[in-house]
């Protein structure tokens, strides 16, 4: 009896307090939701999106309201819908985005003007309602959210080309849409002259070009100086916010903003970084989740049955936006003889009616444009409309997370039916000897850009300790050494095998690990602030040149990988006739990939054949000079600048791209180049004395690449047919 008495005075009290206002309690309330609410609601196949939708439904003030939309909802859940649009810019693959910039005007002249179109007519003759209501009413239509943008970036296909033009759309409709919102307001409240179209475009104008330019020259400034994992990723939601309220001076809605500084950051911050994992990871724990619980809490049900008008606006809203939103989708298809499942990413991603249309129907629900003959107010946008904009949130929102789900699990399926499984990925092999706190973190970030993604199980750092020491700290030293590489791993979700290994010298540990474990990639580190000193030179020629078969890469990082801006890379002539060429070309390729930064190539016009059909196969962002002359090697100097980073490919002697300069470039780089980064890189060999020889047609020779993923296999392709 005493544990019911307590019970039922304990539910009295939740009955008085309802709704919540202890923060406290609503805060463990929305993790409750965040956490139970998508493993519930994935079991009866529902997106996770959706039944966060739904949980601030039932939470919310039209449900059972345990909890108010105060201010503190509001606050949160504007920050994951800048963060979602933040993200959208952040992940988009520039070189696809310029590559495909007319398809994305195409998609978004589409996904405006159908939804324009029929939500007018639509407003003029079936609703009756007034020119400007219908073109407003409209606008709301053409605008939408990309809701569904976490769930496809979660399936790991946030880089496909319909994303990326969807995403592209996504900034022109929603413009558009926004400038129709404050053309009508401005005719509504008299505001439209000369003055006001100047006023505008002047402001976005001068908007763009802060963000775009003067955002990444702050963002490059910062991380060079800041490596401070909470300082890092304090200054980007600084950014993000700094854009969203510009976007507002400037006249425009804040996710205009975010979207922007998503791009103005994309190559400072590189895909497999750990602050990219950071922010990923915070944004689809706490923000959107918030986000979306904020949208499902406007939700009333109860007007649905309530008022028929209700009903009769929200079903055409409903319809007419959906339709609309479909045929833009579906032109866009035909037009670029897209699948039936990148046609379910566009229309997922597209019909979502969210952040842009609630902002306009509370614009024009907020402008009175009369009185009735009783007195009371009439406005722009009638209740009707404005109940059943909350109606069609929730419709279109259940529909583009089914139809965006869809699309995305049927198209990750057909990706990992083409890539290898882990037994063939395991050939990829990288291992990172490491004795230098100041450069380890530099060196492990490396390999992850360098590797292939699906492989979170090929990074290996090994730290040698001479057999002959007798230093008792020198073990200590290792093994904090090798921890935090294995940290700094962990924070991007790869696991990281530590090796710590008692030998006479360094060289000899080194080469026994590389035949022992069957590594394939060497990652060799030099000091930030030294160059390549004669013993290193020697140490390297002589011994582990000569006794490794894998890619060595030799690194000297003067400043963050990330906010380099561009990669060049000195191709020797022949370098097409080595084994090596295609399995350090595909690890240059990575780079660009994971980075956003810029390849600028000098080799043969011979060699530049082969990278150049690579490129036009999976684009990213390149330049090719002919070069042949390593007499002349300094003249490439004139080239180079700031943030560039020097890549070299060099080769062992007797081989068929060796050049005698070759010798000369530790000197030239100790000389002219003591404060760039610059990475060199000696072919993979398999132990043959001339590589001319060997026919690339061999299945055996070119296997292990094209298990890597799709530019694995498009190399080993090209090659072989060469």
């Amino acid at each position: 009896m005493t544990i019911i008495r307590q019970g039922m005075i304990l539910l009295n009290i939740f009955e008085t307090a309802l709704p919540l206002t202890n923060p406290v309690l609503k805060f463990l309330l929305i993790l409750v939701i965040i956490l139970f609410a998508p493993i519930i609601l994935n079991k009866i196949k529902i997106p996770h999106l959706l039944g966060l939708i739904i949980a601030g439904a039932v939470i919310g003030p039209n449900g059972f309201h345990l909890m108010n939309r105060d201010s503190s909802i509001i606050l949160s859940g504007t920050a994951g819908l800048l963060y979602i649009m933040f993200l959208a810019g952040l992940e988009i693959n520039l070189a696809d985005f310029k590559k495909n910039s007319q398809k994305s005007l195409v998609f978004g002249l589409y996904t405006f003007l159908m939804p324009m179109t029929l939500g007018t007519l639509t407003g003029i003759y079936v609703l009756e309602f007034s020119i400007p209501t219908s073109i407003l009413l409209a606008s709301m239509f053409a605008s939408h959210t990309l809701i569904a943008y976490p769930l496809i970036s979660k399936l790991g296909i946030a880089k496909n080309k319909a994303v990326n033009i969807t995403v592209g759309g996504t900034m022109i409709t929603d413009t558009l849409a926004l400038l129709v919102l404050a053309v009508i307001v401005g005719m509504t409240t008299g505001e439209v002259n000369t003055e006001f179209w100047v006023r505008l475009s002047v402001s976005i104008v001068v908007f763009g070009l802060i963000v775009m330019l003067l955002f990444p020259i702050i963002g490059r400034w910062f991380f060079k100086r800041f490596d401070d994992n909470v300082s890092q990723y304090i200054f980007v939601l600084v950014m993000v916010f700094l854009g969203a309220v510009l976007a507002e001076a400037a006249g425009i809605e804040a996710i205009l903003g975010a979207f922007l500084a998503g791009l103005a950051l994309n190559r400072l911050i590189p895909q497999t970084s750990p602050l990219m994992n950071r922010i990923e990871f915070v944004g689809n724990a706490i923000f959107i989740p918030f986000f979306l619980i904020g949208v499902g809490m406007l939700i009333d049900y109860r007007a649905f049955f309530e008022d028929l008008e209700t009903m009769k606006v929200a079903a055409v809203m409903i319809i007419i936006a959906t339709s609309a939103k479909f045929i833009a989708a579906w032109l866009t298809q035909k037009t670029f003889k897209f699948s039936g499942d990148e046609r379910r990413l566009i229309f997922g991603l597209s019909n979502a009616q969210a952040a842009a249309t609630l902002a306009a129907v509370l614009v024009g629900y907020n402008i009175i444009v009369g009185e009735t003959e009783t007195g009371e107010p009439v406005r722009l946008l009638n209740e009707s409309v404005l109940n059943g904009t909350i109606l069609m949130i929730l419709f279109t929102c259940t529909i583009a997370s089914f139809v965006a789900q869809k699309g995305a699990k049927n198209i990750a399926l057909a990706e990992a039916s083409d890539t290898a499984s882990d037994e063939s990925e395991a050939c990829e092999r990288i291992l990172i000897p490491i004795n230098n706190p100041e450069t380890t973190d530099e060196l492990i970030n490396l390999g992850i850009t360098i590797k292939s993604k699906k492989n979170r199980d090929g990074l290996y750092a090994l730290s040698i300790i001479d057999n002959n020491t007798t230093d008792d700290s020198a073990d200590k030293k290792a093994k904090k050494i090798l921890n935090r590489a294995a940290v700094t791993a962990s924070a991007t979700d790869n696991f990281l095998h530590e090796l710590l290994r008692y030998d006479l010298n360094i060289v000899n540990g080194i080469t026994s690990v590389v035949k022992e474990h069957k590594i394939s990639d060497l990652i060799l580190g030099l000091h930030m602030k030294k160059g390549i000193s004669d013993s290193f030179l020697g140490n390297l020629t002589e011994g582990i040149l000569t006794k490794c078969n894998a890619t060595i890469l030799i690194y000297k990082p003067a400043q963050p990988f990330g906010t380099l801006k561009r990669h060049i890379i000195i191709v020797p002539n022949e370098a097409e006739k080595e084994i090596g060429f295609p399995f350090w070309l595909i690890k240059v390729w990575n780079i660009a990939r994971n980075t956003g930064a810029k390849l600028v190539f000098y080799a043969t016009g011979k060699t530049l054949k082969f990278i150049k059909e690579i490129h036009s196969k999976h684009p990213v962002e390149s330049e090719f000079t002919e070069f042949s002359d390593w007499d002349d090697f300094l003249i490439l100097s004139r080239d180079f600048q700031k943030d560039d980073n020097l890549i070299i490919i060099l080769s062992r002697k007797d081989k068929p791209s060796y050049h005698s300069n070759m010798e000369r470039i530790p000197s030239y780089l100790n000389k002219y180049f003591q404060d760039n980064s610059f990475i060199l890189i000696y072919p993979m060999q398999i132990g043959v004395t001339d590589t001319s020889k060997i026919d690339l047609k061999d299945p055996t020779i070119l296997e292990p690449i094209e298990k890597f993923d799709e530019i694995g296999k498009t190399i080993a392709k090209i090659f072989r047919r060469k």
